[in-house]
């Protein structure tokens, strides 16, 4: 049985100005988009939902307001939905912290948290607009602050306009 290799799970690795983003796409909807590590190899679509997101996401990097109209898969339980919807519905140049998610919810920071770690459309549904009360907080379950995800949650604030963390923004390429 031959293992499958990191690129081979994606339908196209998008190499994007804040990193690599992989995108999984079946039956015509995209069923998964993942940051992927520097040491991926960008991978051209393999079919024309794969090009779709690829071109929606390049548009993005060029125009923080560009509206993703992409297909996605419905996924997740009910309160990570509710948490999913709330996110997008966080002006781009805006951020809410995991304690206000969790009163507008009625749940607990925590649980929102959990479902910001979990979301299967990171960008398009924008989890990175969440940060702790204290400062930037984690992303896509990660809080190594010298790790890529961090890198790429200071670019993604920064390009849609939030000067609290514009000074952080790098280059990840």
């Amino acid at each position: 049985m031959k293992i499958q290799q990191g690129s081979e799970l994606f339908s196209a690795v998008a190499e994007l100005p804040f990193g690599k983003l992989g995108v999984r796409t079946a039956n015509g909807v995209i069923v998964e988009m993942s940051y992927l590590p520097p040491h991926f190899d960008a991978k051209a679509p393999q079919d024309a939902t794969a090009e779709l997101a690829v071109h929606q996401l390049e548009k993005y990097c060029a125009d923080a307001d560009y509206q993703f109209t992409l297909p996605l898969r419905r996924a997740g339980t009910e309160f990570q939905q509710k948490v999913w919807d709330a996110l997008c519905s966080i002006p781009r140049g805006s951020t809410r912290t995991y304690g206000e998610l969790a009163r507008f919810l009625g749940s607990a920071p925590r649980a929102v948290g959990q479902a910001c770690g979990a979301n299967w459309f990171p960008v398009v549904v924008p989890c990175h607009r969440v940060t702790a009360a204290g400062g930037l907080g984690g992303f896509s379950n990660s809080d190594d602050p010298n790790g890529y995800l961090l890198g790429v949650k200071r670019w993604l604030l920064a390009h849609e306009g939030s000067s609290e963390y514009a000074w952080q923004q790098t280059t990840l390429l």
